[in-house]
């Protein structure tokens, strides 16, 4: 998709974006006028002490929230204008999301985590076309298909995340300290992975306070204080 000029439209554009929460002593202001693109197949960290704004820029990237103020677009289709349905299926069919917490489903086991977001896709069950070489991919074995998340190693359980991010193929995917929970071989492992998915062609965004994992990114943003620095 161009941008009617002949160049390529970003997949994300940010335009003076200001959030502001308010709060009884005084509002906070989280991001305060942040500009930035993001295009298509790009490999971002996100980097910035705690407080700095990090994790509500990923937010207003995948549509969980919306600006006090500014504009953000996501393929040209300004985010204030979508409906509430056309925000949900925006998250749903095009972001992949991906935590620290992994926030897998404790009574679901490995298949029926990684099949959710299909089953509400599709309204249904009988996506395997779609999880198991999902799964294959993510280095997932058959014989964990049936374990709990309790049963899994924390490496494991981020495999499984990640997975679920990818069943609904979506072009974006947004990660939160997605190792931070993780030791450090299972930690380099994931993003190894990342990076894969990053040369598939897919556009990777990563929070992070370790310089180590911001290392595997092709471009770096700095925030202090609300701002990119």
């Amino acid at each position: 998709m161009n941008d009617g000029n002949g160049s390529e439209m970003p997949l994300i554009r940010m335009r003076d974006v200001r959030k502001v929460y308010p709060h009884p002593a005084g509002d906070v202001v989280a991001l305060d006028g942040v500009t930035l693109e993001i295009g298509h197949g790009d490999f971002i960290a996100i980097m910035g002490p705690s407080g700095s704004g990090k994790s509500t820029l990923l937010n207003l990237i995948g549509c969980l929230d919306l600006p006090t103020s500014g504009e953000v677009s996501i393929e040209g289709r300004n985010v204030r204008d979508l409906s509430d349905d056309e925000l949900t299926e925006l998250r749903r069919d095009c972001i992949g999301f991906v935590f620290q917490t992994f926030n897998l489903l404790p009574l679901l086991n490995v298949v029926e985590n990684v099949e959710f977001p299909c089953i509400l896709k599709e309204g249904s069950r009988g996506c395997e076309e779609r999880f198991l070489p999902v799964l294959k991919a993510i280095g997932i074995e058959r014989d964990l298909f049936s374990h709990r998340p309790s049963e899994l190693s924390g490496g494991q359980q981020q495999r499984v995340a990640i997975a679920r991010a990818l069943v609904n193929d979506p072009r974006l995917i947004l990660c939160d300290e997605p190792t931070g929970n993780l030791d450090t071989k299972a930690g380099s492992q994931v993003m190894e992975l990342l990076m894969d998915l990053n040369r598939r062609g897919r556009t990777v965004v990563v929070v992070t306070h370790d310089p180590r994992i911001a290392a595997y990114a092709k471009r770096k943003i700095e925030m202090m204080d609300g701002r990119i620095v």
